[in-house]
């Protein structure tokens, strides 16, 4: 399949079968002397791309158009085949044309809409200065039991995968495949991750032949310096690689980002040994219940935050063997979450002092024990509406409240659940759903936002961190006596 337009949300090659048939059908009310030339060029156009786009693979959203130029080019070609022949061409007269010209051009244009609503995503380019790698990375807890099997030497395993500052690679180098190594794992993640919310596959399927701005495997950025780390954990069913366009962000400024699988939580994580660990963990619809088992996902992700970041310090001891190595600083580190992520890192920050600064990307805080966060924190939230769950914004306020430093809370205007990940660079840009910013304008706010939070927090740039953060949307600020 060859590379998106931006802004068509089609390939090149797709562009042309839609120009063909859409000549084809506009031919038939053009003046009789242009007809047979804007026919025949029409046609040279689109049967051998459209031969050529079933040989590449062909989108479901294509195939409303290849059916509409199916259904028109017979006619259009007959009354040329006809006049080579020698015999009288015969035209039905406008108003038996009408009808049947109207229901192929509504059949053509079904298929950019359908584009349109569920395109390939393309990736806003990064703003900072440096190019970005990747690379992804399994580690096994030797001290912590797997609780999800009933296997007692079970160990708990996660799968991370580093967004870095990396020397600008050759134009032709492959960008990495976006939700897996390979399109094949990229396949398997999507086809889960529909399932998860209950969506057929085909519609998202364009989702695994995306690529964003990463290499993998690039060489980190040349000059020595060490880089703060970041570590995310996504929402419930999510997978590492959810918050992408935010991750290289991050990267380009100067920042390792560490995204984590959680297996048996994630929708599915296809492990080293090429075999896949799909999601057991399921929302019941009741809210008591959903709560307890909340905790307890929240309390294992916690954990493998913590564990994350201590293999992170062993990276960059050499401990375990990377190019990262010298590079890490995990004593500036933060830790991030979308949903129940962003739960669970307000949890492990609780827990961990290591952690520096911690960020809330729209998630509900699950610890139970009222226990005080220590570090500076910074909550975004979607706009609050009659559909908020009531609970929501008084149980964050006082998870804030009770923190020794000061917090923040940024509710953002026209924001959704899912504008806080990649889900706007492919879903219907249906407000209820992913909001009203647009398919890039959110992944812009979150970035500038997190962005302004961290470079205070971690790197201790002066700013006036609530003038920046205000500018976005409605801002709370909590200091540790309490005050707005």
């Amino acid at each position: 399949m060859t590379e998106i337009i931006a802004g068509l949300s089609m390939s090149p090659l797709e562009f042309l079968v839609l120009l063909g048939a859409v000549t084809l059908v506009v031919a038939r009310w053009l003046p009789a002397a242009a007809r047979p030339r804007v026919t025949i060029v029409a046609g040279a156009v689109l049967v051998p791309s459209a031969i050529v786009l079933g040989v590449v693979g062909v989108r479901w959203q294509m195939l409303p158009v290849l059916a509409g130029a199916a259904i028109v080019l017979p006619f259009a070609l007959s009354p040329l085949l006809r006049r080579r022949a020698g015999r009288t061409a015969w035209r039905a007269r406008w108003w038996q044309a009408l009808p049947g010209s109207v229901a192929c051009a509504g059949l053509i244009a079904a298929g950019p809409v359908a584009a349109w609503a569920f395109p390939v995503p393309v990736f806003p380019e990064p703003s900072g200065r440096f190019a970005v790698g990747t690379r992804v990375m399994q580690w096994t807890d030797p001290h912590r039991p797997e609780t999800a099997t009933a296997d007692p030497h079970d160990r708990r395993t996660v799968v991370v995968q580093l967004w870095y500052p990396a020397q600008k690679s050759p134009a032709s180098a492959q960008r990495a495949q976006y939700l897996g190594r390979t399109e094949h794992e990229a396949r398997t993640v999507s086809d889960a991750l529909a399932r998860h919310v209950g969506l057929p596959g085909f519609l998202v399927d364009g989702v695994p032949h995306a690529h964003s701005h990463s290499v993998f495997h690039a060489p980190v950025a040349g000059g020595g310096g060490r880089y703060p780390v970041v570590l995310f954990s996504p929402g419930l069913g999510g997978v590492r690689t959810q918050n992408t366009a935010w991750a290289e962000e991050l990267a380009s400024h100067g920042y390792v980002v560490a995204g984590l699988d959680h297996p048996y939580d994630s929708a599915a994580v296809v492990l080293a040994d090429g075999r896949t660990v799909n999601s057991r963990v399921v929302s019941t619809g009741d809210p008591e219940k959903d709560e307890k088992l909340g905790v307890g996902w929240a309390t294992v992700r916690a954990a493998d935050l913590s564990f994350v970041l201590t293999q992170l310090g062993r990276l960059d001891r050499g401990e375990i063997t990377g190019p990262l190595t010298g590079r890490l600083d995990t004593g500036r580190a933060a830790v991030t979450g979308h949903s129940i992520g962003g739960g669970s890192a307000l949890q492990a920050a609780r827990q961990d002092r290591r952690f520096d600064a911690v960020i809330d990307l729209d998630g509900y805080p699950y610890d139970p024990t009222s226990r005080s966060l220590h570090q500076p924190a910074l909550a975004l939230t979607q706009a609050i509406t009659p559909d908020t769950d009531p609970q929501y914004i008084p149980r964050l306020t006082k998870v804030l409240k009770l923190n020794t430093v000061t917090s923040y809370r940024l509710t953002i205007p026209g924001a959704a659940h899912l504008t806080f990940m990649d889900g706007p660079l492919y879903l219907p840009p249906v407000p209820s759903i992913v909001g009203s910013l647009g398919r890039t304008d959110g992944s812009h706010v979150v970035a500038a936002t997190t962005l302004a939070f961290l470079d205070i927090t971690l790197r201790h740039e002066p700013d006036d961190l609530a003038a920046v953060l205000s500018a976005y949307g409605d801002l709370s600020v909590y200091s540790p006596d309490h005050s707005r």
